[in-house]
């Protein structure tokens, strides 16, 4: 089964983050990075922010509450992760109320030394209450088509 390209410009309904102070400790803690900002919330507020910030990887944590509708019909064995990348209009801070949405913006396909290789270009979009998108993260999902060595 090949990846549904009459998905391509399709959205998952929003959902909603809330940007939680545990959350993003944890999160810190679990990359290993001990900055000050998001561990301790006087010294992020000594900083000018109103409370911790959350690293600039943080909107990998943010899932769809239900699986890509493009990725449904998909053998789950058959699929790699690929490139990741955020775009961070602002810094995401505790407090943080954000609207969400998962969208596939294309697919292309490469032929590998083990065969086909589809490449699922998906963003999530991530806007504030005023509306405002704060950050995009761009992630890249590859599917070894049936067929191919290995699979």
């Amino acid at each position: 089964m090949s990846v549904d390209r009459s998905f391509i410009g399709a959205a998952m309904p929003p959902f909603e983050v809330e940007v939680e102070k545990g959350t993003i400790r944890r999160f810190a803690e679990a990359i290993g990075d001990d900055n000050p900002l998001y561990h301790d919330e006087p010294y992020a507020q000594s900083r000018g922010f109103a409370s911790l910030v959350a690293p600039p990887t943080f909107a990998a944590s943010f899932r769809p509450p239900t699986r890509q509708p493009w990725l449904v019909p998909l053998d789950e064995g058959r699929i790699l992760a690929g490139e990741q990348a955020f775009i961070n209009r602002r810094r995401l801070v505790a407090g943080d109320a954000l609207r969400c949405q998962m969208h596939l913006v294309d697919i292309t396909e490469k032929e590998g030394r083990s065969g086909r290789l589809e490449f699922i270009i998906q963003e999530l979009r991530a806007h504030d209450g005023a509306g405002e998108l704060v950050v995009t993260n761009r992630r890249v999902v590859i599917y070894r088509a049936p067929g191919t060595l290995g699979a």
